[in-house]
């Protein structure tokens, strides 16, 4: 069976598919909704040039739609479709332990005839960041969320170090809770480093966001 990862191209997701595909999942495509107003991620703030460059270095056919908050369920429902006209049969979360998010995904994922998979689901927090990082992904802290997270925690590339600061600050080590964002820019499942180079610091929704951009 053929499967899609849904992606904000942060840690999780890209956790997810490595899990995945070791436990010989055949993902083929990503799936990547993004706000249609500033063309971000929400709350991840990654540009969608940004998601479309990182699917390419993963070998990975990207779905992709903007939508606003009013009409994200619609967008997804039309993305599931597409996807399945492609023959793709089941679709891969990277959620961990909320359960409401899983609980809603699941709902909409069964209802247009898909699979649900979560290979991350269950599994300790902070075991799984050090996992990304043991496999040797690079992940770089792109959004803070300032009422739960530090802003001095932006620009940070993910490490043992990094995960410490961020367990002693009393967030979750994953960032479950929307504490940061990641995005990723090599790792083994990469066919090549995303050459990414950092912009300017701008505020959006409560997040402080640091700009990525491609050469």
């Amino acid at each position: 069976m053929v499967h899609a990862i849904c992606t904000g191209a942060g840690k999780d997701a890209v956790l997810a598919l490595h899990t995945a595909r070791a436990k010989g999942f055949d993902v083929r495509f990503a799936l990547n909704v993004y706000d249609g107003e500033s063309g971000r991620v929400a709350f991840h703030g990654t540009r969608k040039g940004l998601v479309e460059a990182q699917a390419e270095a993963l070998n990975l056919e990207l779905v992709q739609a903007p939508s606003g908050a009013e009409d994200y369920e619609t967008v997804l429902s039309r993305l599931f479709a597409e996807l399945r006209e492609k023959g793709v049969g089941g679709v891969i979360f990277g959620n961990v332990h909320l359960a409401e998010v899983r609980e809603w995904y699941d709902e909409r994922v069964v209802r247009a005839g898909l699979e649900h998979h979560e290979p991350l689901w269950g599994q300790s927090p902070g075991e799984l960041v050090r996992d990304l990082i043991a496999h040797g992904y690079r992940a770089l802290i792109v959004s803070v969320d300032l009422a739960a997270g530090r802003r001095e925690w932006l620009g940070r590339e993910l490490s043992l170090e990094v995960v410490r600061d961020i367990e002693e600050a009393g967030a979750d080590p994953c960032g479950e809770h929307g504490e940061y964002h990641t995005f990723v820019w090599d790792g083994p499942e990469f066919r090549r480093p995303l050459p990414i180079e950092l912009g300017e610091i701008v505020e959006m929704k409560g997040h402080a966001l640091l700009d990525l951009t491609l050469p």
